[in-house]
């Protein structure tokens, strides 16, 4: 028998981004790349593995706006077109350079490659949850939920009615999608508040994950650290996420992404071709984006963008395989040392952003292959798992209460809660109690009772995590703030007209054309009474903060 478990998590996330109301707008791409560049080669590695005998398991959470988005029919026929496009600016590349052969060679693979996509795309008659799911049925794959549109659950603590909302939204959309009800959840950007497990149990789920220090400083302090779950006093376990070999993936520093082989993420075609040639393939402003199409690898460090040289593919593989041995050499001896201190087999959580393998490290879906291929031939030291079948076979644990945390800077909740985003929660907090007022209504007609569940989606839809996110990080703030007070506003109105009596049919169409995530959703959802949920010592002084901000 192996002497412990290693689960591999990934984190499947976008923020509903979906403009029906313009022919073209940018951030629609942040879906139609991580679809080129992730999702399907994440299914390419599966069906592989599967198709040649390779025995694996992996956690993946696929979060509700991703969901909604992929299934998507406007959506989808978008990234038809985009796709399709691509495919062209690839083969032109081929024909512009085949005087230069390594270039010629690049855009070959590109032409390969998003051949091999569309190809895939077109077999699962373009909803790739048809795929994830056969992989859930198969027991592959176990496949959990997040919070319905993200939220960043210790900032809305102090009305447990959205929080509740979030989490059941969520369960329920993941039924009506995957036909059963999830197991667990990845807490969003892994951000636990103490209290938040009485009702993660009430809605169904029996496991949270969370970042290590929420387990390393839970109370009583857990005999093995991260190495096991702990189990709450409501019996819900909650998995911490492992620093070791995070680090190793994560890491500006010393992460396996910075390998000098490895494909150069900011220097695009899109930014370099001749303008004239590169216009029918940039935005319709003609402002220039990326394509997707790089020829340059990362070379080295600290040297500047022009002097990087041109990407190999098969070199870049190559590493790939060497770093997912050294990835499991390094797994084994962590196991090995834990074994000698623990007496029951040690688990190491692995948990990643599922975009970073492909999107933003280009060979981390080789790398994650080689990876299982190597490890099934290795599996006197470890075994793969995934977080329900190890709650299944080992369900004995200590009971503590975990700290408050977060993946985030410093790992608290100062990267969604700091001067640059705090000006949203006050009115964040204004529709929440709006919304709890209007959940206490019984619809005068079908119009009333549509105008109440919009409301309900635009409040989930402006607590995304994701905008206060993009304002601290100083990136498409335009576009986060402007979301924001989009959904605010739309709820505001909503608000109006419903309790005023005149609800305007013609803008709320327009609403519902546009905001269409959830369409099940039930506006009565926001009636759950928040006695059922307490605020911990650990809670009481952000829980002060937000009253304050409310205040004030």
């Amino acid at each position: 028998m192996a002497l412990g478990y290693l689960a591999l998590v990934l984190h499947a996330h976008l923020p509903f981004v979906r403009h029906p109301e313009s022919d073209y707008v940018l951030e629609e791409e942040w879906l139609f790349e991580a679809i080129t560049e992730t999702y399907i080669p994440l299914i390419h590695l599966l069906e592989g593995l599967e198709r040649d005998g390779v025995p694996f398991k992996m956690t993946l959470s696929l979060t509700p706006p991703l969901v909604s988005m992929l299934r998507d029919e406007l959506l989808q026929d978008r990234y038809d077109r985009h796709l399709d496009r691509l495919l062209e600016l690839a083969e032109k590349e081929s024909q512009h350079n085949r005087n230069h052969s390594h270039i010629s060679y690049l855009a070959d693979h590109y032409v390969q490659e998003f051949t091999q996509v569309k190809a895939t795309w077109q077999r699962y008659d373009r909803d790739l949850i048809i795929a994830f799911k056969k992989f859930l049925l198969s027991n592959h794959l176990e496949i959990i939920t997040c919070g319905a549109t993200h939220g960043y659950f210790p900032v809305l603590q102090m009305y447990p009615q959205a929080v509740w909302a979030q989490l059941k939204v969520a369960c329920d959309h993941y039924e009506q999608n995957f036909g059963q009800a999830p197991k667990g959840i990845w807490l969003p950007e892994c951000a636990y508040y103490e209290g938040i497990e009485r009702m993660i149990a009430d809605v169904g789920l029996r496991y949270f994950i969370t970042d290590g220090h929420g387990i390393l400083y839970a109370r009583p302090r857990p005999r093995f650290g991260t190495y096991a779950p702990i189990f709450t006093e409501t019996g819900v376990a909650a998995f911490g996420r492992d620093h070791e070999s995070s680090q190793q993936v994560w890491s500006a520093e010393v992460g396996y992404p910075g390998a000098p082989e490895y494909r150069e993420f900011y220097k695009d075609l899109g930014w370099e071709a001749d303008y004239d040639y590169i216009k029918p393939y940039i935005m319709p402003n003609g402002q220039r984006k990326n394509t997707g199409i790089k020829y340059h690898k990362i070379t080295s460090r600290g040297i500047g963008l022009g002097e990087k040289q041109l990407y190999d593919p098969y070199w870049a593989k190559e590493k790939a395989i060497e770093h997912a041995a050294n990835f499991i050499f390094n797994r084994e001896r962590q196991i090995e040392h834990l074994t000698s201190v623990m007496d029951k087999p040690p688990l190491i959580v692995a948990p990643y952003d599922a975009e970073l393998f492909g999107h933003w490290w280009y060979e981390g879906p080789w790398f994650l292959d080689a990876f299982f291929r190597q490890a099934a031939q290795r599996q006197n030291t470890f075994t793969v798992t995934h977080l329900a079948d190890y709650l299944q076979t080992h369900n004995v644990h200590q009971v503590c209460r975990p700290s408050q945390s977060s993946w985030g800077y410093k790992g608290f909740h100062e990267y969604w809660l700091n001067e640059t985003n705090t000006w949203i929660y006050p009115h964040l907090h204004k529709v929440t109690e709006r919304m709890i007022d209007l959940s206490q209504r019984e619809p005068a007609d079908p119009l009333e009772e549509r105008g109440l569940n919009q409301a309900a989606r635009e409040v989930l839809l402006a607590q995304s995590s994701d905008w206060a996110f993009i304002m601290r990080t100083g990136t498409m703030v335009s576009y986060a703030v402007r979301r924001t007070r989009s959904h605010l506003m739309r709820f505001n109105k909503l608000y109006d007209d419903i309790t005023e009596g005149s609800i305007d049919a013609g803008w709320l169409d327009k609403v519902e054309a546009i905001d269409n995530i959830f369409p099940a959703i039930n506006y009565r959802i926001y009636r759950k009474d928040p006695t059922l949920v307490t605020v911990g010592d650990n809670g009481r002084s952000l829980r002060w903060f937000l009253n304050r901000l409310h205040m004030n």
